[in-house]
């Protein structure tokens, strides 16, 4: 690898890698510091700390202040996820997109809302339920609360050009988030919204998003039978 490859932190990445894989540096070993290290590599202190810092979100090294940086002993390859536009998501498989807004009002939060929001009960949301539809068939039922103190914007926004999904994701971005996975039976109103019998197996998503002061959005996602999700690790 070029020195000059070496002076960013994608060559510094690369370069810790190789030792880790080598054994240059084994799991447990301590590595070299933030300053000895940019003075290896001829960088500023700082591409070294943005370099080490993503290897240590990953899991390959372990960071501890005061205590320098480590190989993890039991690196853990983490998964990563991003909140997907599902128009592009649809367009990618070769059909054609819609969207359609099934119910949208204001509404108290139910307390168990409220409670993975971070909100007072009975705050103030958007509660929204809509359809995505591929080939103008069922793709993905949603039903969405949105705080409106966080996102004064989302109420304006019209949903016969783009639907709550892309428009977050365009115009709200989030500094944490929660997400689960599970596997449900069709409620009635999943059942009616994606022409299935009511009880057939659904995978679903739940999801709830932050900024730096307040919760932005909880949503619920039920898709089509037979609906698989992919990622790499």
């Amino acid at each position: 690898m070029s020195q000059t490859a070496l002076n960013s932190w994608q060559g510094i990445q690369a370069e810790i890698r190789r030792r880790i894989a080598d054994r240059v540096w084994r799991p447990g070993d301590q590595i070299p510091g933030e300053a000895e290290l940019a003075a290896e590599f001829g960088c500023a202190r700082a591409t070294v700390n943005r370099a080490l810092q993503g290897l240590a979100d990953t899991g390959l090294l372990e960071r501890r202040r005061k205590a320098g940086t480590r190989v993890a002993l039991d690196p853990v390859r983490k998964a990563t996820l991003e909140i997907p536009v599902t128009r592009l998501e649809v367009e990618a498989s070769g059909s054609v997109y819609d969207y359609r807004v099934l119910e949208s009002e204001k509404a108290p939060a139910p307390p168990g809302i409220a409670e993975r929001m971070g909100l007072a009960p009975g705050a103030p949301l958007l509660h929204m339920r809509g359809l995505h539809l591929a080939d103008g068939k069922p793709f993905l039922y949603e039903e969405r609360w949105v705080n409106l103190a966080a996102v004064p914007d989302f109420e304006s926004a019209d949903f016969a050009l783009v639907s709550p999904n892309e428009w977050l994701v365009r115009n709200q971005p989030f500094t944490r988030g929660e997400i689960s996975f599970l596997a449900e039976p069709a409620s009635s109103e999943q059942a009616s919204a994606l022409d299935t019998g009511e009880g057939t197996a659904l995978f679903a998503i739940e999801r709830t998003t932050w900024n730096a002061k307040a919760a932005i959005t909880h949503v619920r996602l039920a898709y089509r039978p037979g609906y698989r999700m992919s990622t790499e690790i």
